[in-house]
C-alpha cells in the first residue's frame, strides 16, 4: 500500500515539474513576444515622427517603397480608431496605399476603414485603393479572386467590388474620387496615366509581369479617394 502511495506521489510530482515547466516557458515566450512588440512599435512611432510627408502603407504584408511607413494588422487595425489615434493626430498623413487590402473587409466595415483613413487623411490628402475588380471579363480571374475562390488569400475575400461599389463607398465616407484602371460591365478597360509615386500598385495594368505581353491577364480596380 506504501509503495503504490509512494509511486503515486512521484507521478503526480514528476506531472507538476512537466506543468511547471511548460507554464514557464509560455511565459518566457510571451515576454520576448511582448518585446518584440513593444519594440516594432517604437519603431515605427519613431518611422511616422521622422516622415516628412507621412504616407502610409496599410496591409503592407512588409512590402513598401522608399519614403513610405509600412504598417500591418499588428501594428494598425483599420477598424480600430484607437489605433489610429495611438500612432497618428487627426488630418496628419498625407497619402495611404492599400493594394489587396479592402477585400478582406465586409462591405460594412471596408466604410468604417475608409471613415477612419478621411478622418486622419490631412485636407486635400488622397486614399489609394487597389483590389480584384468585379467586372474582369476572364472568368479565370474571377474565380481566382471570388469570395472563397481558387486565388492566394481568397479564402479570407468578404467581398468582389466593381467601380460602382467601390466608388460610392468612398463617396459616402467623404471622399471625392478618381477611378485610375477598372473594368466596365461591358468588358471594356479603362486606364488614366497614375503616378506611382502618388501609391505604388504593383497589380496593375503596367506593372504586373503577368500583362508583359500587352494581354491584361490580372489587373486591379485602382481608386484614389480625395480628402476635400
Amino acid at each position: 500500500m506504501f509503495r503504490s502511495l509512494r509511486k503515486s506521489i512521484r507521478n503526480r510530482w514528476k506531472q507538476y515539474q512537466k506543468a511547471r515547466q511548460a507554464a514557464r516557458k509560455a511565459a518566457a515566450k510571451l515576454r520576448a513576444a511582448e518585446a518584440k512588440a513593444a519594440q516594432r512599435r517604437a519603431e515605427l512611432k519613431a518611422q511616422i515622427a521622422a516622415a516628412a510627408p507621412l504616407r502610409l502603407v496599410v496591409g503592407a504584408s512588409g512590402i513598401s517603397e522608399p519614403g513610405w511607413v509600412a504598417t500591418d494588422i499588428d501594428d494598425l487595425n483599420l477598424l480600430a480608431e484607437t489605433d489610429w489615434r495611438r500612432l497618428f493626430a487627426p488630418a496628419s498623413i498625407e497619402a495611404i496605399l492599400a493594394e489587396h487590402v479592402w477585400e478582406h473587409l465586409s462591405e460594412s466595415d471596408g466604410l468604417i476603414a475608409a471613415q477612419h483613413c478621411h478622418r486622419f487623411l490631412k485636407p486635400c490628402g488622397h486614399l489609394r485603393l487597389a483590389i480584384p475588380d468585379g467586372y474582369h471579363p476572364d472568368p479565370a480571374y474571377i474565380e481566382h479572386v471570388r469570395i472563397g475562390g481558387s486565388g492566394p488569400g481568397a479564402d479570407d475575400h468578404k467581398v468582389l467590388h466593381t467601380y460602382h461599389t467601390l466608388s460610392q463607398m468612398l463617396t459616402k465616407a467623404g471622399f471625392e474620387t478618381q477611378l485610375l484602371e477598372y473594368w466596365d460591365e461591358h468588358g471594356t478597360f479603362h486606364a488614366t496615366d497614375w503616378d506611382p509615386a502618388a501609391g505604388m500598385v504593383h497589380r496593375s495594368k503596367r506593372f504586373e509581369k503577368r500583362n508583359s505581353d500587352g494581354v491584361l491577364r490580372y489587373t486591379s480596380l485602382i481608386i484614389d479617394g480625395r480628402k476635400r
